[in-house]
Parts: C-alpha cells; sequence; structure tokens
C-alpha cells in the first residue's frame, strides 16, 4: 500500500465525519448563502478554527465568480493546498552534527516520533545520538533505550530525576568527540507543571546554543492531532519558550475531525514537517498538503 492509501485509509474518520460531506454539499448545487453557511460549519466543526475557515470561504467567493468555475470542490481543495503551503527549510548535509531538538506533551507521541526519525537517518547512513533528557519519567528514558537498540543509534542517558540539560551537554559532547552526524534530543512533557518545564527547555536551548554554534538546526514540536484546538494552546505555550521550526502531527488516524493542520499553519504560523497516520516506523511521512487535502476530501488526482 502506498502512501497516499495509507493516509486516505488513515483519515477515514476525518473524511466521513465532516470533509467527505463538502462532496455531497457541492453536488448538482450552485455556491449560494445557503452552502457556504453548510460549508463554514462543517470547517468550523472540524477543528480548522472560525478565523481558518473564514479565511478559506473568503478566497472561495471570490475566486469562484471572477474565474467561473465549473466545480467548486476542485477550486476548494486549490485553496485548501495554498493554505497549508508554506516554505520549508532545507537541511544542511554538511553540517556535523545535525542537532534536532524535539519538545511536545507527554502522551502526544514525541518519543516514537524520536525513534522514526532515528530511523530515516540511520537507514540513509547516518550515525544518530539519541538524547534522553526526559529525566522525569524512568519509563521514558528506558523507552528511548530500547528505540536506540532497536533502530541502531547510540542512546546517552543518565539516571532518572538528574539533570536534563546535563544529559544534553553529554550527548553533544559524545557527537563532537565521535564525529556522529545527527543529534536528537528528546525531552519532558509534564505540562502540569508548566513553568517548570519551560524553564528547563529555556536551559536545554542555552545549553545547546553554547556547544553548538547557532544552535539546534531544528526544534520540532510533536502534536497529538486527536487534541484540537487544546492542543495549538499546547503549542503556543511550546513557542513561546523556544523557537518552534516545525510540528510533526501524529495520530491523525485517531482523529474524526482532520481541520487541525490547517489551525497550525494559520495560527501559529508554524510549518508542518510530518504526519504520523498510524502506528508502524513507516506510517510517519514528510507531509504533502496537496495529498493531505485529497486525501481529506476523497478526491483523486
Amino acid at each position: 500500500m502506498g502512501f497516499f492509501d495509507k493516509l486516505k485509509e488513515g483519515l477515514s474518520k476525518a473524511r466521513d465525519n465532516f470533509f467527505g460531506g463538502i462532496k455531497t454539499l457541492f453536488a448538482g448545487r450552485t455556491l449560494d448563502d445557503e452552502v457556504l453557511e453548510e460549508l463554514e460549519e462543517i470547517l468550523i466543526m472540524s477543528d480548522m478554527g472560525y478565523e481558518t475557515a473564514n479565511k478559506i470561504l473568503t478566497e472561495l467567493k471570490i475566486r469562484y465568480k471572477k474565474d467561473e468555475v465549473e466545480d467548486p470542490l476542485i477550486l476548494l481543495r486549490d485553496i485548501m493546498t495554498e493554505n497549508l503551503e508554506k516554505e520549508n527549510f532545507e537541511e544542511n548535509p554538511n553540517k556535523k552534527p545535525y542537532v534536532i531538538f524535539v519538545v511536545g506533551v507527554n502522551g502526544s507521541g514525541k518519543t516514537t516520533t524520536i525513534a522514526k526519525i532515528s530511523k530515516k537517518y540511520v537507514s540513509a547512513g547516518k550515525s544518530v545520538v539519541l538524547a534522553a533528557a526526559d529525566t522525569f519519567r524512568a519509563a521514558a528514558i528506558e523507552q528511548l533505550k530500547h528505540w536506540g537498540n532497536k533502530v541502531g543509534a547510540t542512546v546517552i542517558a543518565h539516571e532518572h530525576g538528574s539533570d536534563a540539560a546535563a544529559v544534553v551537554y553529554d550527548s553533544l559532547a559524545h557527537a563532537k568527540a565521535k564525529n556522529k552526524d545527527v543529534v536528537i534530543i528528546d525531552t519532558a512533557g509534564r505540562l502540569h507543571t508548566k513553568s517548570n518545564l519551560m524553564e528547563e527547555l529555556k536551559k536545554i536551548k542555552r545549553v545547546i546554543e553554547k556547544e553548538i554554534p547557532g544552535g539546534s538546526d531544528e526544534t520540532i514540536l510533536v502534536l497529538d492531532g486527536t487534541t484540537g484546538q487544546n492542543g495549538i494552546q499546547q503549542a503556543l505555550a511550546f513557542k513561546e519558550a523556544v523557537d518552534i521550526t516545525s510540528v510533526v502531527v501524529t495520530k491523525l488516524d485517531g482523529t474524526a475531525k482532520g481541520g487541525i493542520a490547517f489551525s497550525i499553519n494559520n495560527q501559529l504560523n508554524i510549518p508542518i514537517k510530518m504526519i504520523g497516520v498510524g502506528e508502524r516506523e513507516d506510517d510517519l511521512q514528510m507531509f504533502e498538503p496537496k495529498n493531505y487535502v485529497n486525501a481529506l476530501l476523497g478526491v483523486e488526482e
């Protein structure tokens, strides 16, 4: 099964509950006020958020009249795709070590995402160091060690409860001494002690900046796709503490909505790097806006 088919299967809940209804809504009807009102309701209820839904509808109305469009569904598809397109920066393949700082709340799939990203690098022949800087949970350290063994990455870990910034320092020192290609840093995500967590992340950021010229190459936020607008509020808290460069959205196969991707793009103004639509290691893929929207709407190329 190709990834587009996996994506379609993974987004089936969102399509069946919300976006698939747009095709039926448009069938044999002109884009009048009644249709637009129903469309607005579908978009807002899908976790897209009022502001984003309104932006898409306004663009749809203008272009529908101006371009004398025959198929409003294809026009909507194009507008939704454009809405998700953002400039994703290019990795520097010559930078050693290439440092990826990963943040997100507990339960978002952060450690599993790190394992999947590690596997991609290891499969490409890169040497990877994983920094077990979620020292708050003993299980997180063990989980990262398990994944490190499985994918062939070196894991640097201290005792449960130790200083997270010290783990990061040792991981970077190891990577530099051994000429490793990539360092991926796992972090704590206990949002109920928000101020402590954010201070810890800022401290880690300072350590990276001190040890690596220019600091981390990427700071990735892992966001659970089932959390909807709550996830956006979580993301804003992380964005305040550290400079997020991109988002990985996980568990999209578990959500009946799917509009969260649009909220991330518009409310946070951060590009989506990858999406996860399942548990398997190859279920995390680079985010392609057009494929995502086609799968949501049930539109074939």
